[in-house]
């Protein structure tokens, strides 16, 4: 018989630990549901850990996944780590892929390569000015910020709609719900010929290098880790609650919105309706994988790129539904949440009674 027993102070071997089992707990059930679906397990495996990384150009899809998927969980982070639940990223990602747009469509084919600054200044200030909702319902309402965040997230995926529905609408498109392809000015210059990955990638490692800076050696990034892990503290040195609550949304939703805006200027070279793929809520497992650091969100957001790339490879080389990147997701992340419990609590064998 086993039992849980508290232990005196959290196990930091867990804390780093715990993400690396729950990665080969998923690997295990992945196994077995492989099995259980009639697929040979090792080639279902193969498909989601090997094909995604086998090859220069497979990295290169990798690092067009993880791009988004980076930059989002990067502002998740910071507001997690202050305490502050931004659970509406994917609402962020998509005014930010709105805002872009518009600065985009008004490039001409005469434009030159300058415009690529405002299309992602656009993205940053759109995911920014959604965010910035949240923070003023919260600030002034005291409303909950989880609530709000999420409803948003229906509203620009509506606002989308409208646009590309409407006014937006290609004329030249077959009656398509898109925009017209973006001016060649507008495409992100690619990191090497005949792969889809863009400068995108060094901007959001860049990013997490800039986030990993200010939280490990600036006042202001002390203040907000001090006000997630103990607000009492953090009051009584006089860190404001309402500042560190306006900085991370506003970072976050830029980041979001700046994902939003490289992925319509690099590889969809339009907006479409498609566009919500899920990288807010996915951002969160990454967020929470990576251990809401920037070095653990980098490896959390590769894996999870994986995980998508492996999705779309079962659906046209095994046959299955490109829903199992959902099945995967949710896997990993209820595999973690069970490994954390480690992180404050031992097994024990319980002793029999006579």
């Amino acid at each position: 018989m086993l039992r849980l027993e508290l232990r005196p102070i959290p196990s930091r071997f867990w804390a780093t630990a715990s993400p690396l089992l729950a990665v080969l707990i998923t690997a295990v059930i992945g196994f077995a549901l492989f099995a259980a679906l009639g697929k040979d397990p090792v080639r279902g495996l193969q498909v989601f850990f090997w094909e995604p990384i086998k090859s220069t150009y497979a990295w290169s899809e990798v690092g067009v996944k993880a791009t988004p998927l980076l930059l989002i969980a990067l502002g998740l982070a910071m507001c997690f780590r202050s305490n502050v639940w931004n659970i509406g990223a994917e609402g962020q990602y998509v005014i930010g892929a709105i805002a872009a747009t518009g600065v985009a469509l008004m490039a001409t084919p005469e434009t030159g390569r300058w415009i690529i600054v405002p299309v992602l200044a656009a993205g940053v200030l759109g995911g920014m000015v959604w965010a910035g909702i949240v923070a003023l319902l919260r600030d002034r309402f005291n409303a909950n910020e989880i609530l709000v965040s999420l409803m948003l997230v229906y509203v620009a995926i509506q606002v989308l709609n409208y646009f590309v529905f409407g006014p937006w609408k290609d004329p030249m498109g077959y009656n398509f719900p898109q925009t017209k392809n973006f001016e060649d000015a507008v495409l992100l210059p690619r990191l090497m010929q005949g792969m889809r990955a863009n400068i995108g990638v060094l901007i959001a490692l860049l990013t997490a290098v800039l986030i990993w800076l200010y939280l490990a050696r600036t006042r202001s990034g002390f203040a907000l880790r001090v006000g997630g892990l103990a607000p009492a503290a953090a009051r009584y040195a006089g860190f404001s609650s309402s500042r560190a609550l306006w900085t991370v949304l506003l970072v976050s939703g830029g980041l979001a919105g700046v994902a939003g805006a490289l992925e319509v200027a690099g590889p969809v070279g339009q907006l479409t309706p498609h566009l919500p793929a899920g990288y807010g809520f996915a951002a969160i497992i990454v967020a929470f994988v990576g251990r809401l650091h920037p070095l653990g969100i980098v490896l959390a957001a590769i894996l999870m790129s994986m995980f998508y790339i492996g999705g779309e490879l079962a659906q046209s080389r095994l046959g299955l539904p490109k829903s199992l990147t959902d099945v995967f997701q949710g896997l990993l992340l209820f595999a973690l949440l069970a490994c954390d419990t480690l992180i404050d609590y031992r097994v024990r064998r319980k002793k029999r009674t006579t």
